[in-house]
């Protein structure tokens, strides 16, 4: 089996068997187990699938969690606000997908913003395209198997002490 195919194989099956990695914002992302003091603007929550709502650090482990639990449909989403790290209703958020700033747990970012007019001075300033909330999330999943496999690589490379490749 190809080696990248065996990363994601393997991922998704520590996924679905639970990794036991924490699941509040206070201990970091669900899925990956970032922290929210590293996940800065990115930072997600997930409400009305259970007690607590599901913190995750960015639209890829959002993804990841819907995609694994495709029958608890959230009655609410929060995103953090890209410049004043408030948390916004992702619906309403102006998003943004791409651009020059490094996304987290992804190539290709997706920025989520309260006002348009922010949105719009981050797209002069820094280049992406202005999508809705429906259209990243469709882009987080689209882009799933290449971030998935780079994170993967990163984790090796590190793990071997080694550069991790660019972007």
């Amino acid at each position: 089996m190809r080696s990248d195919l065996k990363a994601v194989l393997l991922l998704t099956l520590a996924l679905l068997a639970g990794t036991g990695l924490a699941h509040s914002q206070d201990e970091g992302c669900r899925y990956c187990g970032m922290f929210l003091s590293h996940s800065g603007s990115s930072w997600m929550e997930l409400h009305g699938l259970g007690k607590d709502p599901v913190g995750v650090c960015s639209l890829h482990c959002a993804a990841i969690h819907m995609a694994l639990h495709p029958k608890a449909t959230p009655s609410r989403i929060l995103v953090k606000d890209f410049l004043s790290g408030d948390l916004i209703d992702a619906d309403r958020a102006h998003w943004v997908l791409g651009g020059d700033i490094p996304g987290v747990m992804t190539q290709r970012a997706k920025w989520a913003f309260q006002h348009p007019a922010d949105a719009r001075q981050f797209l002069k300033d820094h280049g992406g395209t202005l999508v809705s909330f429906e259209e990243a999330l469709r882009a987080a999943l689209q882009d799933m198997r290449t971030d998935t496999l780079l994170i993967q690589q990163r984790r090796r490379s590190a793990a071997r002490g080694a550069t991790p490749p660019d972007r």
